[in-house]
């Protein structure tokens, strides 16, 4: 039974002499580090998530193939949203003599509720940002579109029945990214003013797009709703709808994100793990006197795990404040980085370092609390008397089991909760074996060695299950912040090498087979290089196996029903492309006999397909079928053309298609696109400097987001494994002060701790140094999708600063050895 009146009395007693001023100052550096990466990660992932979002205009969308009506409207005016609409198809376009096939957008005040329109309002004018849409009268229209028509600002526009004047061209739309691949001329109108153009007709091929935005709770209860509210052809649309490019950064900084929230938990666990074996010791001489008064084994155990409850909720407050100060200075210094408004920090959070403060101290703290019911009252005058506590072992165990469902939780994914796992596992019995090991060693080495530094190696093996629980704990810490560094550093080079200088930003669509090599020439004489042109054909899905395939084979708004509803684009391949890697199956060499196909693994997962499916597509009228017999990863990072599904060589060639390539076009070829056009008027390009524009800011947000917490982690982590040294010097400084009574000098204390300290270390630091670079390889390729190779440079690096640490945080816990007069150290430590 916990007596809260005498745990109190006992927390007062032990703040005041100082006996539990580690164990708190562990504890609150635990949750500071724990929380203060929850409060930045919480906001950046939701700012981002707010980023991103401009790629739809909104947070959320709700496309249609007829008009939207209650309720998805009604829901949509709740409180805390705003809503607006937009309306696409295609249509007719003249400008003077040209006329072309159109992508119409015409869109209703408000639009977009995310992101801006950045405008070119004259030929040599300033780019800026757009206060709205086009005013009624008059029509915005893509760069790409205008070169494509040869038209300038302020030439009349027709659209339907309506003559429209150009006002402005357009360089960067919100939405373009999810819909970059449209051949068509961008039109922009005002959507009061589309009602006069007589194009709303029956059968017209209108999309219908409702845009919701707001605070986050009121989003996520609208997609909710929404979700259960949607009628047929009405799907949602997110921001993970976004490109695969854009998506991969977003879905990496995240893993990355709940990594350093793993790495936080860890060293909590050890530094409080630590300080609570000190605490535990200092009381074993105040629990034996009191068993000598009459005290009971339930009293002893009600007083100390009161305290460490109180302890615990003392230290979390505390550390749940730091963490809020420290995040709010970090905070704004990344808002004006990422030119960006966080959101303001919310309360989770904070809950999840309070969980994880308790957690880990009842964890690792009550254990040897509970062994102190067993000390015996002859301990009083027998030192060497240690209690054992069965029972301290079932808490333990009980304590690790609920530390790794922590450990799975905030890693937000099972691959990356397991290896963690596993990893810590591993590295603990690692150190524990070595560190054995060292000590067999220094016990046949000490006999051999003078001064100091015998003196500094003797204290490894004589203090054995200290020297095995510090290794331990500091290989486990050093191997957490190295991990880190490591998969940081991967990540970050693998994102700036991800779009190389020379990645493609024109799109060529529609070249006829008697057109590809004159293109080439066109090309050439350009400045650019040679491209490869591929096949591209149109179908739509006719069975798999043997059975029909439709839309209603699908889930009702899954992926593989939108696809079953559309056309695919179809090619055809010689050669796998670096940029594409087998992952099921086999590619095929040569021509095969039969019509073979490849997909795309994700894409695959969609429509249910696997390696030896057969597929058939309707080609114009014709079938065209074959066996599946690999699956692909694509490297979408390449802005390559790729397709879902590729045919074997020759097996398109009796089909009617066209050729898409993927060109850089030098900077300053401004008429590039409108010259092209003109020698093949049929030709479609597509400019998407604008999407490559978004891609390389959002790959920079995000960069910068993971320097900012990767560096709060390593400070926080840092400042934890600091406090799990101080933990453990309490023998060393009474060693020490024996040491300098009996006349020991300064420098001869200072030369044996670091003797001591530099061994600990370089082993805590190597075997740190080998888990983290075999546990990265682990979780870079499986997790982070990243390509690995050891670095045993970094790795020989992460080893010296490991020994490094270990050595300067040692001989900064012992450094009142030589400042603080003897008596006074062992007046304090034998008390």
């Amino acid at each position: 039974m916990i007596s809260p009146g005498l745990a109190l009395r006992q927390l007062r007693r032990d703040l005041a002499s100082g006996d539990v001023r580690i164990l708190l100052a562990a504890l609150v550096l635990a949750v500071t580090a724990v929380c203060a990466v929850g409060f930045i990660t919480d906001r950046a992932e939701r700012a981002l998530a707010q980023e991103a979002n401009r790629l739809l205009g909104g947070d959320v969308v709700v496309r249609a193939d007829s008009p939207i009506e209650d309720p998805l409207r009604m829901l949509a005016a709740a409180p805390g949203l705003s809503s607006t609409e937009t309306w696409s198809f295609p249509s007719m376009v003249r400008v003077g003599e040209s006329l072309r096939l159109g992508d119409l957008k015409a869109m209703a005040e408000g639009f977009p509720l995310r992101g801006d329109f950045i405008v070119l309002e004259s030929a040599d004018g300033p780019e800026s940002v757009a206060g709205g849409i086009p005013a009624p009268g008059t029509i915005w229209m893509s760069r790409a579109g205008a070169d494509a028509l040869d038209a300038s600002i302020g030439d009349s526009v027709g659209i339907g029945s309506s003559q429209l004047r150009l006002a402005a061209l357009v360089v960067q739309e919100p939405d373009a990214a999810l819909d970059y691949f449209n051949t068509a001329p961008r039109v922009f109108l005002n959507l009061a003013d589309l009602p006069a153009t007589g194009l709303v007709q029956p059968g017209s091929r209108i999309s219908y797009r409702l845009v919701v935005a707001g605070d986050a709770t009121a989003v996520e209860k609208f997609t909710a709703a929404a979700g259960e509210s949607l009628g047929r052809g009405q799907r949602l649309e997110t921001a993970a709808e976004a490109r695969p490019e854009i998506r991969r950064a977003l879905d990496r900084a995240d893993r990355f994100l709940g990594l350093a929230a793993l790495v936080s938990v860890v060293l909590a666990a050890v530094a409080v793990a630590m300080a609570a074996r000190r605490h535990s010791a200092r009381h074993l001489q105040g629990a034996a006197v009191m068993r000598c008064l009459g005290a009971s084994q339930s009293t002893l155990v009600g007083i100390h795990v009161g305290e460490l409850v109180l302890l615990g909720l003392l230290g979390s407050l505390l550390g749940v404040v730091l963490a809020y100060g420290l995040q709010w200075g970090v905070a704004g210094w990344l808002a004006s980085a990422l030119k960006l408004d966080l959101p303001p920090a919310g309360l989770r959070p904070a809950l999840e370092g309070l969980g994880v403060g308790m957690t880990v101290l009842l964890a690792f703290a009550v254990p040897p609390v509970l062994a102190l019911r067993r000390v015996p009252a002859l301990r009083v005058l027998r030192r060497d008397l240690d209690p054992t506590e069965p029972a301290a072992w079932v808490v333990g165990l009980a304590g690790l089991a609920g530390l790794a469902a922590l450990l799975w939780w905030k890693a937000g994914s099972a691959t990356l909760g397991t290896y963690m796992l596993v990893g810590i596992l591993v590295t603990i019995g690692v150190l524990a074996l070595l560190a054995w090991g060292l000590i067999l060693l220094m016990r046949r080495l000490r006999t051999r060695l003078r001064g100091p530094l015998r003196y500094g190696l003797a204290n490894v093996s004589r203090r054995a299950g200290a020297s095995i629980a510090q290794v331990s704990a500091l290989g486990l810490g050093l191997m957490a912040l190295l991990l880190l560094t490591f998969v940081r550093t991967d990540l970050l080079d693998r994102w700036r090498n991800a779009m190389p200088a020379d990645a493609p930003n024109r799109f060529i669509v529609n070249v006829q087979p008697d057109q590809v090599q004159p293109v080439r020439d066109f090309l050439a004489a350009q400045g650019v290089a040679e491209p490869e042109l591929y096949p591209m054909i149109r179908a739509r899905l006719l069975e798999v196996n043997g059975e029909a395939a439709t839309g209603d084979s699908f889930p009702e708004g899954s992926r593989g029903r939108r696809m079953a509803e559309r056309e695919f684009n179809l090619s055809s391949a010689d050669a796998l492309r670096d940029d594409n890697q087998v992952t099921a199956g086999r590619f095929w060499t040569g021509v095969p006999e039969q019509t073979e196909l490849s997909v795309e693994e994700e894409f695959a997962g969609s429509m249910g397909w696997k390696v030896g499916d057969e597929v058939a597509f309707d080609v114009a009228g014709s079938r065209y079928a074959g066996r599946i017999t690999s699956l692909r990863k694509v490297d979408w990072e390449s802005f390559r053309p790729n397709f879902f599904v590729i045919g074997s060589p020759g097996s398109l060639d009796e089909f009617s298609g066209s050729h898409i390539t993927a060109v850089k076009v030098p900077d300053g070829r401004p008429r590039f696109t409108a010259e092209l056009v003109s020698a093949f008027p049929n030709l479609s390009v597509i400019d998407i400097d604008a999407v490559l524009d978004q891609v390389r800011g959002t790959v920079e947000q995000v960069s910068l987001v993971v320097e900012a917490v990767f560096g709060f982690s390593l400070l926080a982590g840092l400042l934890v494994l600091l406090a799990a040294v101080s933990a453990s010097q309490d023998e060393r400084l009474l060693e020490g002060g024996v040491m300098r009574v009996l006349g020991g000098s300064g420098r001869q204390l200072r030369l044996a701790q670091a003797s001591e300290f530099a061994a600990i270390g370089l082993l805590s630091g190597v075997v740190a140094a080998i888990a983290a670079s075999v546990l990265a390889g682990l979780v870079a390729k499986e997790v982070f999708d990243l390509p690995w190779e050891t670095d045993w440079g970094l790795a020989a690096s992460g080893a010296l600063a490991g020994t490094l640490a270990a050595l300067l945080a040692g001989m900064w816990a012992t450094r009142r050895i030589v400042r603080v007069p003897p008596s006074v150290t062992l007046r304090e430590l034998d008390a």
